[in-house]
C-alpha cells in the first residue's frame, strides 16, 4: 500500500509526525511511506530509513501542481496529521481513495475519513494524537517505536572532529537560547547568562551555545556577554542533519520548547526544557517523542515571584549535574 503522510509545518511539529510514519511502515513491510513535508524538513526526512519517498511543498507552486505530484505516486491512503486547505484540496484533486485527517477547519470537507480529536483539550501529546490517526487506518497497528528513533552511523566521527577543532576534553552541555514556533516561554538573556556562568564555576562540562542560521545578532550578543569565558559559540550553518548528528553526542541540551528541543530528543540526547504555563504550550502537549526518562520539563509561571523561585531551582539542578 502506498501511504502519504502529510505534515508541512515547522521542525518540531514535523518531528512529532515521525513515530506515525514509523509504525505505518512497520505495520506491513510492503507499505510504502511517502512524506509530504516543508522544504526545511526535506534533508531530515531523507535520513529516516522508514520513509521511502519525500514530496516537498514549498507553498509557492499551484495547488494543481502539488496535486499532480501526488497523483503520479499512485497513493492508496493519505494521513494528514495537520491540515490546511491547500494540502487538503491537492489530495482531493489527486483522487486518493482514502483520506484521513482531523475533523477541524474548513479543510475537512476534502477528506472522506474525518476523525474528531479536539487537540485543544490536550488529552494527550501532539505525537500521540498523530499516532491515534495512524490507528484509524489500521485498528490493530502496534504504536510502539524505538527511542531514539533516529541514529546516524557517522555521528561519533563528526563529534570527534568537532571536539578536536574546539579543544573539547569534557562532556558537552549545550544551551540554545533562541526560540520560535509555538514556544511562548523562555528565560531572558540575562537569566541565561547567569545559568551559564553558574555552570562554568563548576568546571565540570564544556559549555556550547548553539544558534540557528538566522540568529546572527543573538550569537553576537551572547558572544559579547561571555567573551572572556570558556564557551563555544556554534552556529548550525551546515544543515539540520549535521546539527542532529552533532547534538546526538551531547550530554544535555537546554532550551525552550522549540524545534531544536524536539531534534535533540529525536536523536537520544537528554533535554532540560522550558514550557509556557498553559495547556496550549505545555509539556503535556509538546513533550517530545524521545525517552521520557531523558526529558526534564519546567513550566515557567507568569507570577514573578514563582518565576524567580523556579529559576533558582533550575540553576541548582544544572550546577548539580
Amino acid at each position: 500500500m502506498n501511504i502519504l503522510v502529510v505534515r508541512t509545518d515547522k521542525l518540531g511539529d514535523f518531528i512529532t509526525a515521525l513515530p506515525s510514519m514509523y509504525v505505518l511502515k512497520h505495520y506491513n513491510a510492503n507499505n510504502k511511506i511517502i512524506a509530504l513535508v516543508a522544504p526545511l524538513n526535506k534533508a531530515l526526512t531523507q535520513n529516516c530509513d522508514f520513509i521511502d519517498e519525500v514530496i516537498v511543498d514549498d507553498g509557492k507552486s499551484s495547488v494543481f501542481e502539488l496535486s499532480r505530484k501526488i497523483k503520479e505516486l499512485h497513493i492508496d491512503t493519505s494521513v494528514t496529521l495537520f491540515s490546511n486547505t491547500r494540502v487538503a484540496l491537492a489530495q482531493f484533486l489527486a483522487r486518493i481513495p482514502s483520506r484521513y485527517a482531523p475533523a477541524t477547519k474548513i479543510a475537512q470537507i476534502f477528506y472522506n475519513h474525518r476523525v474528531k480529536q479536539r487537540r485543544s483539550e490536550v488529552k494527550m501529546a501532539e505525537f500521540e494524537y498523530n499516532l491515534a490517526l495512524a490507528r484509524e487506518v489500521f485498528p490493530d497497528i502496534i504504536l510502539e517505536y524505538p527511542k531514539p528513533l533516529l541514529r546516524f552511523n557517522d555521528a561519533k566521527e563528526l563529534y570527534v572532529k568537532f571536539s578536536q577543532e574546539h579543544g573539547i576534553t569534557k562532556e558537552v552541555v549545550a544551551f540554545h537560547v533562541g526560540f520560535g514556533g509555538s514556544s511562548d516561554a523562555n528565560w531572558n538573556l540575562d537569566e541565561y547568562e547567569e545559568l551559564i556562568r553558574a555552570m562554568l564555576t563548576q568546571k565540570k562540562y564544556q559549555i556550547v551555545l548553539t544558534f540557528g542560521p538566522d540568529e546572527i545578532a543573538l550569537k553576537e550578543d551572547m558572544s559579547e556577554r561571555l567573551k572572556n569565558e570558556d564557551v563555544i559559540f556554534y552556529p548550525s550553518n551546515d544543515g539540520i542533519v549535521n546539527f542532529a548528528k552533532l547534538i546526538s553526542n551531547f550530554k544535555l541540551f537546554v532550551s525552550t520548547s522549540t524545534g531544536t528541543y524536539h531534534l535533540a530528543s529525536l536523536v537520544g540526547t537528554a533535554t532540560l526544557t522550558f514550557f509556557g504555563d498553559s495547556n496550549f504550550a505545555s509539556s503535556k502537549r509538546w513533550k517530545s517523542i524521545g525517552d521520557e526518562k531523558l526529558q526534564k520539563h519546567y513550566m515557567l509561571p507568569q507570577d514573578e515571584a514563582k518565576r524567580k523561585e523556579m529559576f533558582e531551582e533550575v540553576k541548582k539542578e544544572l550546577c548539580n549535574l
